[in-house]
């Protein structure tokens, strides 16, 4: 199996001014002149992490990393309360990486990328299909509202006590409703003019994110929690943003839309045991993409494996 890779620093980044008053963070790294790839990273609201470069060979790969609206070395940033979210929607930030290619000179360009990262790459591809080469998920979702239920409440049948925390941390006046009630009751705890709500909320927010995946075979424990507080604060706020709003996508869309995927060649990674987002989610996906294959990783879960990885570098070989 491939090994990982070892990528020297950016030879180029910079801010894209993408409207809005927004600045995007991006950087290149690997050969100037190798096959164009872009990294799409999850969350919403997580940020670049380099090591998604290590499925990449250097010589042979022009990698493109950036940071979505908010989020990141992007610029407002979404931990500071007077940064508005009114202009950070799915529709948006498709167009930040359609001028993010424009901007670089990229004729087509291989997508990479998992979890909130895959709806994005979905979203995008789906909206400019001749501007993909190929597509690379590992961890499928399709942020419809049925997953993100059973992220924040069905799954809680697993973990009933800490869903049980993570609904009783808001006011009782907002715990008895649905699922789209829950997550827009948090989103005004995390928009709050108060900063110790704020905090509270995020605090609240990522330990229901850490038990999920914590309860996975290979889960890490407060992954969510251990980051940087600023970071958290733009994670937790922006996701709350995108979830209470149904990922800004028509129920469905990605899935019903699958037709327009057509030609482009895919690679859907997904983990048997991922139990924040099911299996079904990438078999209905892999059904309705007749250009795609999926790959189940017996003993992964949302966050991953060695052999994931493994599958995954093997993927984007296939694509070199």
């Amino acid at each position: 199996m491939p090994e990982p890779y070892r990528h020297d620093e950016p030879y180029a980044q910079g801010l894209l001014d993408v409207g809005d008053g927004q600045r995007m963070y991006w950087n290149c790294s690997g050969s100037p002149t190798g096959k164009p790839a872009v990294t799409v990273h999850g969350g919403p609201g997580s940020g670049h992490g380099p090591g998604s470069r290590q499925h990449f060979d250097p010589q042979r790969f022009r990698v493109v990393q950036y940071d979505q609206r908010g989020c990141g070395r992007s610029l407002p940033h979404a931990a500071d309360p007077a940064t508005g979210l009114e202009h950070n929607t799915t529709a948006h930030l498709v167009a930040d990486l359609e001028r993010l290619r424009e901007h670089l000179g990229i004729d087509k360009w291989l997508m990479y990328g998992g979890s909130w990262g895959s709806t994005l790459i979905l979203a995008y591809a789906q909206a400019h299909p001749e501007r993909v080469s190929g597509i690379v998920i590992c961890g499928v979702t399709m942020t419809r509202p049925e997953e993100t239920e059973w992220l924040y409440q069905g799954v809680g049948r697993f973990l009933p006590g800490p869903w049980e925390e993570f609904r009783d941390f808001l006011p009782a006046a907002d715990r008895d409703g649905d699922v789209s009630a829950l997550l827009t009751a948090y989103s005004r705890q995390l928009n709050s003019p108060e900063e110790d709500v704020r905090r509270a909320a995020a605090q609240a927010w990522s330990a229901w994110e850490d038990a999920v995946i914590s309860h996975e075979v290979l889960g890490k424990p407060n992954a969510y929690s251990d980051r940087p507080s600023e970071a958290l604060m733009a994670f937790t706020r922006i996701t709350a943003h995108y979830f209470s709003h149904r990922a800004f996508l028509a129920d469905g869309q990605l899935l019903r839309d699958a037709g327009r995927l057509a030609g482009i060649p895919g690679e859907l990674i997904h983990g048997r045991l991922d139990l924040g987002s099911p299996l079904n989610t990438a078999w209905q996906l892999a059904k309705a993409w007749p250009d795609a294959r999926l790959t189940v990783i017996d003993e992964a879960g949302h966050t991953g494996s060695p052999k994931m990885a493994e599958a995954v570098r093997a993927a984007v070989e296939r694509f070199a």
